[in-house]
């Protein structure tokens, strides 16, 4: 529980649904207003968006990897009682491979992720941030105040994500509210109301968590082994995070550090050392005043 007895909200982001739409990306720049960062093709991939940044808070990243596609078919792992695949209206195409049959179609397949910020259990941006622009809200979440914001960018090493970023133009940083302003009203965020398959989840972090085990626990009974946790863990390096996500491949893989840890752990042994480095600089400075007066 959060401060106020609130429960912690946060996002369980299940990537083994993702169509890659980017539904979410769309959604959290109308809701949010944030600026367009043009159509910078990367000529590398059908990504565009290329990454989180200040004007990108939600990421499709699309990942092409030399791997049996039987375990990208629709609907393996399809929860018990799920509701139908929803119908995009989009015209129907015979995927490449479907009549020379499964063990023609060559090794190849889509992983498709959605990213965000992490919304930190301790949340190094929140410790080096000193005017108090980024804070803490009553669901847990971190959130930047674009008016105290004085664009110092302590916090943008700070992230063990490299999530937060500056704005070039005003100097100020950005990064995912979680929608603070609709959580406020009652409402989920954006991202996750646009999100066609249910990818992106929305809810009590508890809640999530157990959610997430039980859709693992499925998968691997469908004999999808490679399918994991990434950010579920309150004992991990950062506390776990507000928003974690299941993945079917490595962290590094989706471009996410494979054991991130709270970047200001180390403060308090710092000031330690700094303070006794003092005193024996005070005390040699003292001692030799006094030396010289005798």
């Amino acid at each position: 529980m959060t401060a106020g007895d609130r429960p912690r909200m946060g996002f369980f982001t299940d990537t083994s649904v993702c169509i890659g739409c980017k539904a979410c990306e769309v959604a959290c720049k109308e809701w949010n207003a944030v600026p367009e960062d043009g159509l910078n093709f990367t000529a590398m991939s059908f990504d565009n968006s290329g990454g989180l940044g200040a004007d990108t808070w939600r990421h499709v990243a699309f990942i092409e990897q030399r791997a049996s596609v039987g375990v990208q078919e629709s609907g393996v792992g399809r929860p018990d009682g799920a509701s139908a695949p929803v119908d995009l209206g989009m015209p129907a195409f015979e995927k490449p491979g479907d009549s020379a049959g499964a063990d023609e179609r060559g090794e190849f397949r889509w992983l498709m992720s959605s990213d965000v910020c992490k919304h930190c259990t301790h949340a190094a941006c929140l410790d080096v941030c000193p005017t108090g622009a980024l804070f803490r809200t009553e669901f847990g979440t971190v959130v930047v105040q674009e008016d105290i914001c004085n664009g110092c960018g302590y916090c943008v090493p700070a992230c063990p994500y490299g999530v937060i970023d500056k704005r070039e133009d005003d100097g100020r940083v950005w990064k995912c509210t979680l929608c603070y302003d609709r959580l406020g009203d009652g409402l989920e965020p954006a991202c996750a109301k646009a999100c066609p398959t249910d990818s992106i989840q929305f809810g009590e972090l508890d809640e999530l968590r157990a959610r997430a085990d039980d859709r693992v626990r499925h998968l691997h009974e469908a004999g999808i082994e490679s399918a994991r946790l990434y950010g579920r863990d309150p004992d991990d390096g950062v506390g776990g995070d507000g928003a974690f996500f299941l993945l079917l491949d490595e962290p590094e893989v989706y471009g996410l550090p494979p054991d991130p840890v709270v970047t200001t752990r180390d403060l308090p042994s710092m000031w330690r050392h700094a303070g006794a480095a003092a005193a024996v600089l005070l005390a040699g400075i003292t001692a030799t005043f006094l030396g010289r007066r005798r």
